[in-house]
């Protein structure tokens, strides 16, 4: 793409300032159409690289798509924005622009406590005597090595290694699995792999919805909540309580670098308020904020989101997921040939696939919101566009902006130069053109609770061995 192309790109459409549909087609008219010039041969349905950027459209809200249990709880504490996932209304801004927007939401994260409506993570409970061997046969790493009423980030891949959700697992008891899951439909899935396979197991969504607890304060919260054995929970570990009367499962979680937890209330679409209002009751003098879940934060952890930095068509190994994939498990799984087919053909310097994840740091204005966009990458300042940022953001730390991103696999090496095209927006002074842009190491910053990428990455092995 060159200078003049981007330059209609980002300043010929302005469709919040313009308005009405005439000039929003009009301005449509002006964005050029797919980018070819980013490899994405190896995918079957390529990520639509046109830059469209923010555009006039409102959120219908009907009864096509559920309200969670907590959905009318989240709009009594301020909630103005919304997105869909996993077909639930999932709130995504509390704090408006004008008050500060998404970055008074990070700084009551990483200095006081907050509390997340997640109740679009829906819990698919496989239970029964095969539940561990069907469990195992599903996702890639050893089912066998999680202990009751333990869990972990697993993933789930399909034939042919692609990975179809990357769950929080939670194991119950001996005989009872909850796949905390990402946006996907991972309950059809599992049925219809257990149509075949017939395993001696029920599957099937329960009315259990969780919220989280994250900040440097939330162990303080939750010892208010549940007493002095919460601080005995390990990372991934459960226990049992109950808030107001209603039960519930505690577990050490969550999808930030920060200190947190999640507590899954049972009967939830009966005892919502119970479980909401006690925890903003014990919250009151920890500072808690209701806030939407922290995108940013997460991106700095190197925490990856379902559908926005991964798919189906997404390799364990192009995404810094390869320690999911372990070398040791003698049980078959779905996708195991193929993946240690893909794992041999990495380590001998030649990976089938075309494009892989980084992270980098880039100039230009401070991220503070959601990009509409895949943002296109260069190797040169005014060069053709070869990868695209999937989750930007700024990060106060580190006083610079930080993406994961798509690039080619020759690209990938920490400290190699690139560039990103941004919008008008973050691009001020220079429309148009291209700012300066490194690949890193992620994580961005260190978490409080390391996940086993982040342990390998400081103990300079493989984990996956």
């Amino acid at each position: 793409m060159t200078t003049a192309s981007q330059s209609s790109v980002t300043e010929g459409f302005d469709p919040i300032s313009e308005g009405g549909p005439a000039s929003t087609a009009a301005a449509a008219r002006d964005i050029p159409g797919q980018v070819q010039t980013v490899d994405q041969s190896d995918r079957r349905v390529p990520i639509n690289l046109r830059q469209s950027g923010r555009t006039p459209v409102e959120m219908l809200i009907s009864t096509r798509v559920r309200k969670s249990p907590y959905w009318h709880l989240s709009i009594e504490a301020g909630c103005w924005r919304a997105t869909v996932y996993n077909r639930i209304y999932h709130p995504r801004g509390y704090v408006r622009p004008e008050d500060g927007g998404a970055m008074v939401e990070y700084d009551a994260l990483i200095n006081h406590v907050t509390l997340w409506n997640v109740a679009v993570e829906r819990q698919i409970r496989v239970k029964g005597p095969d539940a561990e061997a069907f469990v195992n046969y599903v996702i890639t790493r050893d089912a066998t090595k999680i202990r009751p009423m333990h869990g972990k980030y697993v993933i789930l891949c399909n034939e042919d290694g692609g990975i179809l959700n990357d769950p929080v697992l939670l194991r119950i008891s001996q005989d009872e699995f909850w796949f905390s899951i990402s946006d996907s439909d991972l309950e059809f899935w599992l049925r219809g792999v257990n149509v075949a396979k017939r395993f001696d197991v029920t599957i099937g969504e329960i009315d259990v919805c969780p919220v989280q607890i994250q900040g440097p304060k939330s162990e303080a919260l939750m010892v208010d909540l549940f007493g002095e054995a919460v601080r005995r929970i390990p990372y991934y570990g459960l226990m049992r309580g109950q808030v107001n009367g209603r039960d519930v499962i505690v577990s050490q979680t969550g999808f930030t670098g920060e200190k947190g937890y999640e507590i899954y209330l049972y009967e939830a679409t009966q005892y919502a308020e119970d479980l909401w209002y006690g925890v903003l009751e014990a919250g009151e003098k920890h500072d808690l904020r209701v806030i939407a879940p922290a995108h940013h934060r997460r991106i700095a952890a190197g925490i990856l989101s379902w559908g926005q930095d991964i798919d189906s068509e997404t390799l364990p190994f192009q995404c810094n997921l390869a320690y999911q994939v372990p070398r040791n498990k003698q049980a078959d799984y779905i996708g195991k040939q193929r993946l240690e087919e893909v794992r041999a053909l990495v380590d001998a310097g030649t990976p089938p696939f075309t494009m892989q994840m980084v992270g980098i740091t880039f100039g230009g204005m401070p991220v503070t919101d959601y990009a509409p966009d895949f943002w296109l990458i260069s190797q040169t300042e005014d060069g053709e566009p070869v990868g695209y940022v999937t989750s930007p953001w700024y990060s106060p730390e580190l006083q610079i902006n930080i993406a994961l991103a798509w690039v080619p696999v020759g690209m990938t090496a920490v400290g190699t130069p690139l560039h990103v095209w941004l919008p008008d927006e973050y691009a001020i002074g220079h429309p148009g053109k291209t700012v300066a842009a490194d690949v890193v190491e992620v994580p961005f910053r260190p978490s409080v609770n390391p996940n086993a990428r982040e342990v390998a990455r400081y103990k300079g092995r493989d984990y996956a061995h």
